[in-house]
């Protein structure tokens, strides 16, 4: 599969995540606008600069990054006045731009860069890549018409030469960007930020960070790597930057609750949108696949991972990112029945257990007409926290503290501090607490997929690898729906 250059368009920003988040790369919008049936031609057009073929790129992917690192665990979120030099060449010939590229553009990339553009108004988006060419194009169009009003200076500065189309494209876009947004589909993230931290750029990760638990060991290096490089490396996981979040979880550590005791998560809502195409619509099974991504757990982890997170995240958040000792769920497909959604589930309980006892209960379905619930809970000896209204009471009821301090816009304050920390010389690093989240969802997957009991060593040390065989636009084989019981732990 080629890089290509088009003549090239935006999606709607992203939701909140209470409000069924779709971080979508390669289909496109999340308003259900469909994309036009177009695919990358299978021989190359001509190119702008030197790329592998498809039949090279898993050498280059994380199959190549396999070995647990202990290491790369101290990759802490930190922020630190860093002496090291920002990323080579950041501002060009002496300006004060700072180039822009986008990895993903779909609804959570364009959303991503629309934010990007909005936290320092001498930063320009130059560079566009997708697996498909129609997505490239409606991103383009839709953040122009935001940006490039008449009479101002344009922000969107995307020529032809610099929109690709393929598997390759994203090599592209670190070459032509100084920050890069990293917003794929999952699956694709650990690849991403490897070649962007190698290549000594600022980067925008979006959540999660991989699909299997070699994908989150290379993430860990990768997030080493940039610590020691002395690049910026933000997380999507929007709550960590939320003032209400952050509020309430400084109470929560201070011991405003005393020491915690248990957890509970719940992210049961509808679901997403359905499956955008048909096999008879689209020219391959990998592009079916791509297209209708969600329903892929190579592709998105399934849904605990792609969304639940987020609770999971609060979960490894309130105890200040210590991993838990042990896991274990159930899970499976009670509505979401249909051959068309793929081979995830639609429902998960898993409970996780700590070593010193706290447990976190953890719920997440996808059932349409039925009771939605998206809330966090943690009990203490003290006291008990509902996370979402940042509100603390007694063990009698009573509230005792509640936030009362400015709303923001997460999504927004994310870039706003990653744009601020470059241009001061300082260094946010979050890939520590993005990895171990992610896994905290795979281990739960995987826990139920296989209703084995797993401890927290296995599942980083996991050597299923989900990766297809080739990144081609052929056949790709559907693995069967989980069943616990048979389905092993590898």
């Amino acid at each position: 599969m080629a890089t290509a250059r088009l003549s090239l368009d935006r999606n709607a920003p992203p939701g909140h995540p209470k409000a069924l988040q779709q971080d979508f790369a390669a289909p496109g919008n999340r308003q259900s606008q469909p994309p036009t049936n177009s695919l990358p031609p299978t021989q190359p057009r001509k190119q702008v600069f030197p790329m592998t073929s498809p039949s090279e790129f898993p050498a280059a992917s994380r199959r190549a990054f396999l070995g647990s690192s202990a290491a790369a665990a101290t990759a802490a979120a930190t922020v630190s006045a860093a002496a090291a030099p920002l990323s080579t060449g950041l501002w060009a010939a002496g300006s004060d731009l700072i180039r822009v590229g986008l990895v993903g553009v779909g609804g959570r990339g364009t959303g991503a860069a629309e934010q990007a553009l909005n936290a320092d108004p001498g930063t320009e988006l130059v560079a566009l890549a997708d697996v498909f060419e129609d997505s490239v194009a409606r991103g383009r169009r839709q953040l122009s018409r935001m940006f490039n009003k008449d009479g101002q200076k344009p922000r969107v500065t995307v020529d032809d030469a610099h929109c690709f189309v393929g598997f390759d494209g994203y090599k592209q876009v670190i070459e032509s960007s100084d920050v890069v947004l990293l917003a794929s589909t999952p699956h694709f993230r650990p690849q991403h930020l490897r070649a962007c931290v190698e290549a000594g750029k600022h980067v925008f990760c979006e959540k999660p960070v991989a699909v299997d638990a070699p994908g989150v060991r290379s993430v860990l290096e990768s997030s080493e790597m940039a610590r020691q490089k002395g690049l910026n490396l933000v997380s999507g996981l929007c709550w960590r930057y939320h003032p209400g979040k952050r509020a309430t979880f400084e109470q929560i550590h201070s011991g405003t609750i005393g020491e915690i005791t248990a957890m509970q998560c719940s992210y049961m809502t509808g679901g997403v949108w359905d499956p955008r195409r048909r096999r008879e619509e689209t020219k391959s099974e990998m592009e079916y696949q791509l297209r209708n991504w969600y329903y892929y757990t190579w592709l998105s982890g399934d849904f605990n991972v792609e969304q639940h997170i987020h609770s999971l995240d609060k979960m490894m958040w309130a105890m200040k990112d210590e991993a838990p000792a042990t896991i274990s769920g159930s899970g499976g497909r009670q509505v979401r029945t249909d051959a068309r959604y793929g081979n995830i589930f639609d429902h998960f309980d898993v409970v996780y257990t700590w070593a010193n006892g706290v447990k976190a209960f953890a719920r997440c379905r996808h059932w349409p007409n039925c009771e939605n619930e998206v809330d966090d809970f943690i009990f203490g000896t003290k006291g008990r926290v509902d996370v979402m209204a940042h509100t603390i009471t007694d063990l009698a009821g009573k509230v005792i503290w509640k936030y009362d301090g400015p709303d923001g816009d997460m999504y927004q304050i994310e870039h706003n501090e990653l744009f601020a920390a470059i241009r001061a010389g300082k260094v946010i690093n979050n890939g520590d607490y993005m990895s171990k989240s992610t896994l905290l969802a795979i281990a739960g997957r995987m826990a139920a997929y296989t209703g084995q009991r797993l401890t927290w060593d296995a599942a980083l040390n996991s050597k299923e690898d989900l990766s297809p065989k080739a990144y081609d636009w052929t056949d790709n084989p559907v693995p069967p729906v989980a069943i616990p019981g048979r389905t092993p732990f590898v």
